[in-house]
């Protein structure tokens, strides 16, 4: 792995904030000892920069990288107790994805090795795993910064005695004759016109998704060969669930939203 040159940037904006020059990252922990940063390759298949944070203001630690691009692809090792009988469960084993990212890279495997403890030791969940998760693990992107100009302040509004409709943005249109066949089931589905004028006709004010942000399929499930149609199963509440993108992916999204 390469060295990568680290100053102190600051703790304002949690996430990987590029501002054109670099970038700079900042995560919460209150317990932990020390995080790294960790890069990888286009491909997210191998670890090319591991260093530390330098800085920590209260819980926040953060670090800037200058001349970062955007599109990289980064994850985090934490370091601290482990102690899972008081909850405490660091293990650098493990690669973290950031919890603020905007966008993920590659998906969750169905693998052993993605568990902080060891699955086959007699200990259960009290037992320590060393191996690497980095290969099973989707690696977090440093969004561009352009992707979010321009939105919309979202409007705020009383909901009081107002019809309030749950959606979920497949079952609402996947089979939906009036819905563009290569729009169904997706964001921009939902943002046709047909489906609109349907929740217009019914009196609806708000429409309330079921979960839309990133979500990996339950073990128990893939071993039966089947998906979570629900979604109810997150590992990124900023990003956008990725297999209900249209055509225009993410950007299907906003104008979902818009």
């Amino acid at each position: 792995m390469t060295s990568l040159p680290v100053s102190a940037g600051n703790h304002q904006r949690l996430g990987a904030n590029h501002d054109g020059g670099g970038v700079n990252f900042a995560v919460f922990s209150e317990h932990a000892t020390k995080i790294e940063l960790c890069l990888f390759s286009p491909d997210g298949k191998r670890e090319t920069s591991r260093v530390a944070l330098p800085e920590r203001t209260g819980p926040i630690w953060h670090g800037y990288v200058e001349g970062l691009p955007v599109g990289c692809l980064y994850g985090y090792r934490a370091h601290g107790s482990y102690a899972p009988e008081s909850g405490q469960r660091f293990n650098p084993n493990k690669l973290l994805c950031d919890p603020y990212t905007r966008e993920y890279f590659g998906q969750w495997a169905n693998h052993p090795g993605t568990y902080g403890y060891d699955m086959a030791s007699a200990g259960g969940d009290l037992s320590f795993d060393r191996s690497d998760s980095s290969p099973y693990v989707p690696k977090s992107v440093v969004p561009d910064p352009e992707l979010f100009k321009g939105l919309t302040q979202g409007r705020h509004r009383r909901c009081r005695n107002d019809l309030i409709y749950e959606a979920h943005v497949r079952g609402l249109t996947q089979r939906h004759p009036q819905v563009p066949e290569g729009l169904r089931g997706t964001y921009e589905g939902l943002a046709t016109d047909p489906v609109l004028e349907h929740l217009q006709r019914l009196g609806a004010k708000a429409v309330e998704l079921m979960p839309v942000h990133a979500f990996v399929d339950d073990s128990f499930l893939l071993e039966r060969g089947l998906k979570n149609y629900w979604g109810y199963n997150s590992i990124g509440f900023f990003v956008a669930e990725p297999r209900y993108f249209g055509p225009s992916g993410l950007m299907g999204f906003r104008h979902m939203v818009d």
